[in-house]
């Protein structure tokens, strides 16, 4: 059974019933407002900027008009007049008030700070106390007025009066197209932590795209709305008055309650009283009818959190943007990466590295006669079976050390391009250039210590070609009855071949690659050859590619320093917009 509380607390929109149990929406709110909170759009890419001010004026509202209001529902009604400069929100201000609260004259614009005026019973509720935080707009500033010409800031000035009835309160905002840029931003908060909002315009300047885009966002962002044009001269007013109400219905803006204030004389800052009877009469109906009260509230509640369905997702996509162009950035470090080591493959086969010291190394070592001596004639029967030569020449030694020397420069060479083909990439990109900061010159180049791993893995892959040659170099049995081998001499020949060796024999300056071929397949024949050839080439770009991958590391380490979202974000922003509409 639904206790007596619980049944209060529904009506107040404070918990419904799910499956699980009651389920507290204030509780929801709260957790969304911190999700919001810990958002950052990293990245450059389009769309990020507004959704940074997005998430913003999300937290905002929630903090300062949707928590209050949910935890606490029956508190006074919050009527903000918003509009542009001189269209007369202060003289209006004052007109309902009954006396000069808020600054008027010809100077533009004459509300610097938002004052907000309500009677000494919901003073405290608005102004805050030891005990307490402020019911709206929390996260202000407070100072107690009465100060109509002071200028206080992003502070808000709250003026308690009897002329105000219980249960409203009234609010001048700075102006929304004002030549101050924080005049906007006081303009959009306050109207995002309205009960109802007034939009007040004059007939000179109703058509404005400013005024039409306030329209616009108060209604997105779920407020009450009314709508006042004021300064209607004599005459001609009537005409202008319809063609408001036409573009007011064109765009869907037709509940809004209208009114109309004629151009007339101001006396202390005030308004005639028969000028502004229709709009007090609406206001002091709201207060007086609970019922109407309760229904503006809820409306503008309502409407705030059902905008969250469209908002909430919105930047859930902006996330998953941050995370795509992250991804995209990744790629382009592994594309960059990639052509590298293809270029590089391509340079391990088609003889270029057999040039200058390799290929004197190699003519010295065949033509010097070394290479035939690499080889042992067995004469007869004096020849142990199975015996082999272990005398390695210096000019073996010699040539092995300029094979791995110029496979060492061919490999950090190709590094080198990889991290600034990498580096270019990001550069061309906003995203890039931002994950990049002063790290371009560094990333552009090879880590310090690369060279030592190079040296590293190239010795280990000679390493690894002898014992190919130790455990898979089977000698075709017609000529190993002849002939033993020394392995580490055959061993680099092998490398020699390998790197001179595609398809089809490619003949190099001084026929270096195709000696080896012919010498190597009249030794183990050509299955046995291309065996060992492959592996020895799998292997050796499997050492190259992880040098490359490790290289990588450091633009990966950069994305990750960047505090770019991740998809968990976008997943819990989806997840929150379904709680928030269970908890409803």
């Amino acid at each position: 059974m639904t206790s007596p509380a619980d049944q209060s607390a529904r009506r107040d929109g404070l918990i419904s019933a799910s499956a699980e149990g009651p389920v507290p929406l204030g509780r929801v709110l709260v957790d969304l407002r911190d999700q919001i909170d810990a958002l950052r759009f990293t990245l450059d890419v389009p769309g990020a900027d507004a959704a940074a001010v997005a998430a913003r004026e999300i937290r905002d509202q929630l903090d300062d008009y949707v928590l209050p209001r949910v935890r606490a529902a029956a508190t006074p009604l919050l009527a903000v007049l918003g509009g542009s400069t001189g269209a007369g929100k202060s003289t209006l201000v004052n007109s309902l008030v009954g006396a000069r609260v808020s600054g008027t004259g010809v100077l533009r614009p004459t509300t610097s700070s938002p004052i907000l005026v309500c009677h000494p019973e919901n003073f405290d509720w608005f102004m805050g106390t030891d005990e307490r935080p402020p019911g709206v707009l929390p996260t202000m500033g407070r100072v107690e007025g009465p100060a109509p010409d002071a200028v206080v800031g992003d502070q808000l000035v709250v003026i308690r009066t009897e002329a105000v009835p219980r249960g409203l309160a009234v609010l001048d905002s700075p102006d929304f197209d004002s030549l101050f840029e924080d005049h906007y931003g006081f303009a959009t908060k306050l109207m995002a932590a309205a009960d109802l909002w007034i939009c007040v315009t004059t007939a000179a300047r109703y058509a404005d795209a400013q005024v039409w885009k306030m329209l616009e966002r108060a209604r997105e962002q779920g407020a009450t709305l009314g709508v006042v044009l004021s300064r209607v001269q004599p005459g001609g007013g009537e005409e202008i008055a319809e063609h408001f109400a036409e573009m007011l219905d064109e765009r869907d803006f037709g509940v809004a309650p209208r009114f109309t204030i004629p151009e007339t004389t101001i006396t202390d800052s005030r308004l005639p009283e028969d000028d502004i009877a229709t709009i007090r009469a609406w206001l002091m109906e709201l207060v007086d009818d609970l019922e109407a009260r309760d229904e503006v509230i809820a409306e503008t509640l309502g409407g705030v959190l059902d905008s969250f369905r469209v908002r909430i997702p919105q930047l859930a996509k902006q996330i998953e943007e941050q995370v795509d162009r992250r991804d995209l950035l990744a790629r382009e470090v592994e594309a960059a990466y990639s052509t590298a080591l293809a270029e590089l493959d391509e340079a391990t086969r088609n003889g270029a590295l057999l040039q200058g010291e390799v290929l004197a190394r190699w003519q010295d070592f065949a033509g010097t006669g070394d290479l035939l001596r690499a080889l042992h004639l067995r004469r007869g029967k004096d020849a142990p079976k199975g015996s082999r030569r272990r005398h390695t020449a210096p000019r073996v030694r010699a040539l092995k050390g300029a094979l791995r020397s110029g496979l060492e420069a061919l490999i950090l060479a190709g590094a080198e391009q990889g991290a600034e083909q990498a580096v270019t990439r990001w550069q061309a990109d906003p995203a890039g250039v931002h994950v990049l900061g002063d790290m371009a010159e560094q990333l552009g180049h090879v880590s310090p210590e690369l060279s030592r791993r190079i040296t590293r893995a190239v010795s280990a892959w000679q390493d690894h070609v002898l014992e190919l040659v130790r455990t898979e170099g089977v000698i075709k049995r017609s000529i190993a009855k002849l002939v033993s081998f020394d392995e580490e001499a055959l061993s680099v020949v092998l490398m020699v071949g390998i790197f001179g060796y595609g398809t089809s024999d490619v003949v190099v300056e001084g026929g270096t690659s195709a000696v080896p071929q012919r010498l190597l397949k009249s030794l183990f024949g050509p299955e046995s050859l291309r065996g060992m050839s492959a592996k020895a080439k799998a292997d050796l770009r499997s050492r190259i590619t992880m040098l490359f991958d490790e290289e990588s590391l450091r633009f990966h380490a950069a994305l990750d320093q960047a505090d770019i979202p991740d998809e968990s974000l976008a997943v819990a922003l989806y997840q929150a917009t379904y709680n928030l509409e269970v908890a409803r």
